[in-house]
């Protein structure tokens, strides 16, 4: 491990640490702070952000409108951080009654989880999600989710020590075929699966239409939904206020009647796109997304690679028998 390494993994630590004693007013201040400083410096992520904020906002939209979104968002986006370091110490009281939900959302979504099926709820990178994953926990029920292996391991470590204290079933993105079986299987039994899925840069990812540009997105939603029978619902959240977190739960995305197994697959993941995009229209200032994410801003050869890769459709078929 590299001096880096051990430097970034020992500040995420204290994070964890020192951040949860700190009184919440102090805490939030000092992450916006942090956030304004970034912002500020205007390096590679924060000209992503507003690059991709004028997709949201209109190619026409007033330089200083757009930089002010931007602005927020970075505070948005340093608050999920913020939170992540304060979450395990909140009590229940606070984690649900932090939340606002209409009656009609949550009412879907209880009908929804109550139900035989299992369901999915598909998320993007806006809000606090694992804050919301806190409510549901806290509020209806257990479910299971995937975490992206980051760099450094002792990073990796804490964020999914921390998730799992929060009482989530939580498995490993690199965790190989296997990962795909035990999240079919815990649909098929009536379970709940979260996934972030709204960034997919890989050959397997589906091109869908996202504010007028194309942009790729995980096909696994849509396929684990297509061969379980479970209820696909997008979801989007949003800060309304200091302190509070909103959730939409969308109306289900139902599997087409016709087509084939990769038309269905496009078709349902176009439905999430467009919910997703609904709600960051929205709230575009809770939008975090600081990387390269549609595709005319990417390397056309990293495209013709991914393009010409053996598996690209490899998401679409059928399951082997150990994964039933």
């Amino acid at each position: 491990m590299t001096f880096k390494d051990r430097a970034v993994g020992w500040g995420w630590s204290a994070g964890w640490a020192v951040l949860k004693l700190l009184p919440e007013k102090a805490a939030y201040g000092l992450f916006d702070r942090i956030a304004d400083r970034i912002w500020k410096k205007r390096g590679g992520g924060v000209l992503q952000l507003e690059a991709n904020l004028k997709r949201v906002l209109g190619k026409d939209v007033a330089p200083e409108v757009l930089a002010e979104t931007s602005r927020k968002a970075m505070r948005s986006a340093m608050r999920y951080y913020c939170e992540a370091f304060r979450l395990p110490v909140w009590s229940r009281d606070r984690i649900v009654d932090s939340v606002d939900i209409s009656e009609e959302d949550s009412a879907r979504l209880h009908a929804a989880i109550e139900s035989d099926r299992g369901i999915m709820l598909a998320l993007g990178h806006s809000g606090n999600y694992d804050h919301a994953g806190a409510w549901v926990l806290q509020t209806i029920k257990t479910f299971t989710t995937v975490a992206e292996h980051l760099k450094p391991e002792s990073v990796y470590k804490a964020f999914y020590g921390y998730r799992q204290g929060l009482g989530m079933e939580v498995l490993p993105h690199d965790g190989g075929p296997s990962v795909f079986g035990t999240l079919a299987r815990r649909l098929r039994g009536g379970g709940t699966v979260c996934l972030v899925s709204d960034r997919d840069l890989s050959a397997s990812g589906v091109p869908v239409d996202f504010f007028g540009e194309t942009a790729r997105m995980a096909a696994g939603p849509a396929v684990l939904c297509i061969q379980t029978g479970a209820a696909l619902l997008p979801v989007h959240l949003w800060y309304p206020a200091p302190g509070r977190m909103g959730i939409r739960v969308y109306p289900e995305i139902p599997v087409p009647a016709e087509g084939t197994r990769q038309e269905k697959v496009a078709l349902m993941t176009q439905g999430l796109a467009d919910a997703w995009a609904e709600g960051i229209a929205a709230h575009p200032e809770d939008w975090h997304m600081l990387q390269k994410f549609f595709l005319s801003d990417l390397d056309p050869s990293r495209l013709a690679k991914s393009g010409a890769a053996v598996d690209a459709a490899k998401q679409t078929e059928d399951p082997s028998e150990d994964e039933r």
